[in-house]
């Protein structure tokens, strides 16, 4: 086994999920260095694999760029764990990992023989990370969690979108990705409490718990001042003017958070900072189509480009909106490494979104950070190797 580099090189990950919590979860850990192994259904593997189009590479064996979304820097090994062999592969891995993360739907590890009571039988230091859709226990702690049911049900669809009618989903499966985020840093934290006890614990999150503890300022609207919120398209509920408008010819974003802003930004525009319906933050949210429509009105004299130049100029946070191939190939975030380059051991050299978190270099170091990235593996790659290094373990023992 090789170290990766990164503050977690020598902790080793079992990553027994599939779709996206668990395996978005499993991937930030390895981009911290850890050594990821994931567990795949022989044949046919984590459900994502056979999730589009998009579909790349040959037509009798196209790759999904769903899962190469979420599932780079691990190691894949096929094992049926309702087999004989599937549970006692498992059984080793379970002895040599660290962490432990899955996110099977409430009871679906006690009936395959590994209870959390079990796995820390087998190895009293690991951490679990079980993600679930809608909590392991409560009325509905059995329920399936699929993104969308939870953006749902969590309350974030009734305040995303144009008007109440039309409650919208985030373009992205945010419940999914929030919970592996959140399920990363509970790990996190549970290793480091290790440190002291010596002992693992169960971290559990689900879709609810990480779309509700996202609410912010929209939970206290209701839960302190009793306002339930309600969608207004693409801008501020709670300040004004911020959001989205249109110029002669495009969109742009305007965040004007403090009134020492407002002035600059209503000079600028030549609007009167203070007419009594504008002069303070509470008058602009209250009287917010009238701001709107005074606002667009000097706007459409100009064009987006022209516009986003004055308005910065003055320290105005401002901005476009970017289509996702714009994204990618803005220099900022390539400076910023959020493009990566790989290379598949079928598609030869891709490109994937890189990880968020960068480290800094001391300076007696030449990476502060994983040493290089691995590409998202093909089902069963690492069978042999896997198999190989438990028996390595068996032998040392």
């Amino acid at each position: 086994m090789t170290h990766a580099g990164g503050p977690l090189s020598g902790i080793v990950v079992l990553d027994l999920s599939r779709a996206l919590a668990g395996p978005h979860a499993a991937m930030l850990l390895g981009d911290l260095g850890a050594r990821v192994i994931k567990v795949e259904q022989p044949g046919t593997g984590d459900d994502t694999r056979g999730w589009g189009p998009p579909f790349v590479g040959p037509e009798d064996d196209p790759i999904s760029t769903y899962f190469l979304s979420c599932n780079r820097n691990k190691e894949s090994i096929e094992l049926d764990l309702k087999s004989d062999d599937g549970r006692t592969q498992l059984t080793r891995l379970v002895r040599a990992s660290d962490v432990l993360v899955e996110n099977f739907r409430p009871g679906v590890l006690d009936r395959l023989g590994f209870s959390m009571e079990r796995l820390h039988e087998l190895n009293p230091r690991l951490v679990v990370c079980s993600i679930s859709g809608f909590g392991h226990d409560g009325p509905e702690g059995g329920r399936a969690g699929y993104d969308q049911i939870a953006q749902g049900e969590a309350g974030l669809m009734s305040i995303t979108g144009s008007s109440p009618e039309e409650p919208t989903k985030v373009g992205v499966p945010i419940g999914d990705l929030l919970a592996g985020l959140h399920g990363a840093y509970g790990t996190l934290s549970a290793l480091y409490e290790r440190e002291r006890t010596g002992r693992g614990r169960v971290v559990r999150t689900s879709l609810l718990s990480s779309i509700v503890g996202v609410h912010a300022f929209q939970g206290t609207r209701w839960t302190v001042a009793k306002e339930v919120p309600r969608p207004i398209g693409n801008h501020h509920p709670s300040i004004a003017p911020y959001g989205t408008y249109a110029c002669a010819d495009g969109m742009l974003q305007v965040a004007v958070a403090s009134e020492g802003q407002w002035a600059k930004f209503a000079a600028l525009l030549g609007l009167d900072a203070t007419d009594p319906r504008f002069a303070r933050n509470a008058d602009r949210v209250t009287n917010r189509p009238e701001l709107n429509a005074a606002i667009e009105a000097v706007l459409a004299g100009g064009s987006r480009d022209e516009w986003l130049e004055r308005i910065g100029a003055i320290g105005i946070p401002c901005g476009a909106i970017r289509t996702i191939d714009q994204v990618y190939e803005w220099e900022q975030t390539r400076s910023q490494g959020l493009v990566l380059s790989v290379d598949h051991p079928v598609l030869g050299e891709i490109e994937l979104p890189g990880p968020p978190v960068r480290f800094d270099t001391h300076p007696d170091e030449t990476t502060a950070g994983r040493a290089g990235h691995l590409p998202p593996p093909r089902l069963g790659e690492h069978n042999d190797s896997v198999r190989a290094w438990l028996d390595e373990l068996d032998a040392d023992a």
